[in-house]
């Protein structure tokens, strides 16, 4: 008998157990079991008890603090103290009918200082006991571009000055723009001191002066009235206290503002105080308008105090043995590059001197044979223009999807053959009589002109202008042969190969190269940080400058020496990558004379634009496409000869008008590296017209007017603008006609191209002198003369 049946205990009641969302000390303690949880920033607020949370945020914010204090202390040292290192700030006004000299003096007024010494535009000291610091103020004049972007090189602080009666103008705007590409350091705009406005127009006014400074310099807060007693405090607060900001291209670099600077015997001396990074007297200084320097003796220039002894000055640094010296560019051996013809011992070969006997000839038979195809009409060395993809092959070449162009050419007379025998009768005779209708006739010379001009009057759209940027009309006067004899077909443009040292200008001969650009910067960074013998920031010195001109001295603006890093005085090529303003609706284009402002220098140079790659990089083989003309919204990439950069310096492209202080800004951009194997390739691309077509084969004209043009480019490949490509079969009559075969149909609404690639290289670079009023026409007819 079979055990009793029982159900499951399925109706078994089963209570949940309690949740708490606040759990007790002792369950949490027994739960934890002896064990100390981890803190961490993840955990949520429950698993914390509420004093540890709030000690922990008491401490982390004091620890904050401490390391800010620290740190705007150890950046204010420099200029604690009234005898401590001034703060320089750049005045620069925005429109004609600012004073520099009233905006300075409603600064001075805010702490009770006398301002009868201060002058409309150069330097001026004030000391603020007030916040224990001193102020240098750097007045610039109204329409001085050059003597403004200076300024801001140098200047800790930037006070812009606007007025409440007259609008920005377009120089002014040019100007924003300019030191906005440059690098700014801290920025504090201010309004001129008026009464002509009352309280609620005052308002209004600040309102739309602050927009259009924020559109600038974005950090802008506010705009300081300087009618107000109150706003020229909180202005003069804002120059005098805090650090100041820090200018990228500017860290590692050591600069003087000369307050005094004299002349005699070629030796310039300047007067000032350290900024930046040491000084040191081993490295070469730059003078904006003059070139670069050697310093012979860096000497101590205390401050004289009245009631006490003058002290003597120090030589605190000189020039030594391993100084930088001022070759810039090699001298090219024209001699070593001479061309000697082999001797008859070097033509006859290694084995014509040798007493061994040569090595037999193989018997016949016994060597493979490997049969190349050559077009018709085709020499040996034009088929070696030809890339087989693998010639070791033998008789699989046929069956290779990617063959050379020449056996597609000698199998399109097989399909053709196959087609018509597929064909019934009918249409074997239809296509007969067809290709006799479009059998080749040479027309007569003036038949052929007439169609030659019209179809080079043809209109073309604006597309397939931006498709096809390069294509130019082959001139009927010179063979092509002679016109493009630089130029090169290429299978690839991304990947063919491209010797970068073949066919170079005697420019390459003149210039350094650098192994490794990137290890050669970190090295000389690092071998600056650990030299001895420098003057340290903040100490107020006297450098003498061997071999400066005399002009030198009687600057108008104050001297500005900027130190230069190791090698940073020899020449290179220097790419940058730039962008076009959206203010210039001028033409630019390649080679066209520009200024190119870098860091402390401006030089006149040519510069050549190329494709910029994406991300940066080489490609495969470093070639890069020429661009006729800098474009807007593409960031391209600017090549010209140089003095070699370090950093990623912020460059800026200007093109000088009548007026030499208001030149056009016409690219901004960021030093990109110095690499000399970066091949700028400029193509053309000869175009023809399929003059009668069937299917895959076309007659051409117009891309040449004469045989040996067609037997001399019948390797290059051709194709066409809607995608198909072929190659050049035979040459037709005596008008540089010719026969194509393509990958597919083609109809005669589709142009024939041939691209052909040549190298380009950039112009030597010239420093660029500011020239005086009313002769900038004369400076740009002078370089139009020596391009």
């Amino acid at each position: 008998m079979s055990d009793a049946h029982h159900h499951r205990p399925t109706l078994k009641q089963q209570n949940k157990s309690f949740k708490s969302k606040h759990a007790t000390k002792s369950a949490l303690k027994e739960a934890a079991k002896g064990r100390i949880p981890r803190a961490s920033p993840k955990a949520s607020a429950g698993s914390k008890t509420a004093a540890t949370t709030r000690l922990n945020r008491r401490n982390n914010a004091k620890q904050a603090q401490t390391i800010k204090r620290n740190a705007l202390i150890s950046a204010t040292r420099l200029f604690n103290g009234v005898d401590g290192t001034p703060r320089i700030v750049a005045v620069i006004p925005l429109t004609p009918d600012i004073s520099t000299r009233g905006a300075v003096s409603s600064l001075a007024e805010a702490l009770d200082v006398a301002a009868d010494d201060c002058p409309e535009h150069g330097l001026w000291r004030m000391s603020a006991d007030r916040f224990k610091t001193s102020l240098q103020f750097l007045s610039v004049p109204y329409k001085n571009m050059y003597a403004a972007l200076d300024a801001c090189k140098a200047a800790d602080y930037v006070v812009f000055v606007l007025s409440s009666t007259v609008e920005v103008d377009p120089w002014g705007d040019t100007l924003l723009r300019t030191l906005q590409a440059q690098g700014l350091p801290e920025v504090v705009t201010v309004l001129a001191p008026t009464d002509a406005l009352d309280a609620k127009a005052r308002t209004s006014v600040l309102k739309s002066l602050l927009s259009f400074m924020q559109y600038f310099v974005p950090s802008q807060a506010r705009v300081f009235d300087l009618h107000a007693a109150a706003d020229r405090l909180n202005a003069l607060r804002a120059l005098a206290e805090g650090k100041p900001a820090d200018v990228r291209w500017r860290d590692g670099r050591a600069w003087v503002l000369g307050e005094s600077a004299e002349w005699e015997d070629g030796t310039l001396t300047v007067t000032g105080v350290v900024r930046g990074a040491p000084l040191s007297a081993n490295r070469l200084v730059h003078l904006p308008n003059y070139g670069d320097f050697q310093i012979s003796k860096i000497v101590s220039a205390p401050v004289a105090k009245p009631g006490k002894m003058e002290v003597e000055p120090a030589v605190l640094c000189e020039a030594g043995d391993d100084a930088d010296s001022l070759v810039s560019s090699n001298d090219p051996d024209d001699m070593a590059n001479e061309q000697t013809w082999p001797t008859e011992e070097e033509m006859q070969g290694p084995g014509a001197a040798s007493t061994e006997p040569a090595i037999p000839d193989a018997k016949q038979g016994t060597t493979p044979k490997v049969v190349r195809r050559i077009p018709k009409g085709m020499s040996e060395y034009q088929a070696a223009w030809i890339i087989d993809e693998d010639e070791d092959d033998g008789e699989d070449e046929d069956k290779d999807k990617a063959g050379s162009g020449d056996e597609e050419m000698d199998d399109a007379a097989d399909e053709e053959e196959e087609e018509m025998q597929d064909m019934p009768v009918e249409d074997q005779e239809m296509e007969t009589e067809s290709r006799r209708s479009v059998a080749f006739e040479d027309l007569d010379v003036e038949e052929e002109a007439r169609q030659l001009e019209s179809w080079r009057n043809r209109k073309r759209e604006e597309e397939d202008d931006l498709s096809f940027p390069d294509e130019i009309d082959t001139p009927k006067e010179i063979p092509a042969q002679t016109r493009f004899q630089r130029f090169r077909g290429m299978r690839s443009f991304r990947t063919s190969p491209w010797d970068a040292y073949e066919n170079l200008p005697r420019d390459y001969a003149r210039i350094f190269q650098f192994e490794d650009f990137k290890r050669t910067e970190r090295g000389v960074r690092r071998r600056a940080e650990e030299e001895l013998g420098v003057v340290e920031p903040g100490i107020r010195v006297t450098v003498y400058l061997r071999g400066v001109p005399q002009e030198a001295a009687g600057a108008s603006s104050p001297v500005v020496l900027f130190a230069l890093l190791q090698h940073e005085h020899k020449v290179s090529v220097l790419n940058f990558t730039v962008q076009r303003n959206t203010e210039y609706d001028g033409s630019v284009r390649s080679k066209d004379p520009l200024i190119l402002c870098v860091g402390p220098r401006r030089l006149r140079v040519n510069p050549v634009y190329s494709q910029h790659t994406r991300g940066g990089g080489k490609g495969a083989n470093n070639v890069h496409k020429f661009e006729r003309f800098l474009r807007h919204g593409v960031t391209s990439v600017a090549a010209t000869y140089g003095p070699v950069v370090f950093g990623q310096q912020p460059c800026v492209w200007l093109r000088e008008t009548d007026d030499p202080q208001a030149p056009h800004l016409v690219a901004t951009g960021t030093f990109l590296n110095t690499d000399t194997t970066r091949v700028v390739a400029k193509r053309v691309v000869l175009t023809g017209h399929p003059f009668k077509v069937h299917k895959k084969t076309a007659t051409v004209r117009y891309m040449f007017f004469n045989a040996d043009d067609v037997a001399y480019f019948k390797p290059v490949q051709l194709h066409t603008k809607h995608g198909r490509t072929g190659h050049i079969r035979e040459s037709l009559g005596t008008h540089g006609y010719l026969k194509a075969h393509f990958d597919g149909p083609i109809t005669q609404m589709d142009t024939v191209c041939m691209a052909l690639y040549k190298r380009v290289f950039p112009r030597w670079a010239q420093l660029w002198r500011e020239p005086p009023s009313g002769s900038a026409s004369a400076a740009i007819e002078a370089s139009v003369m020596e391009e």
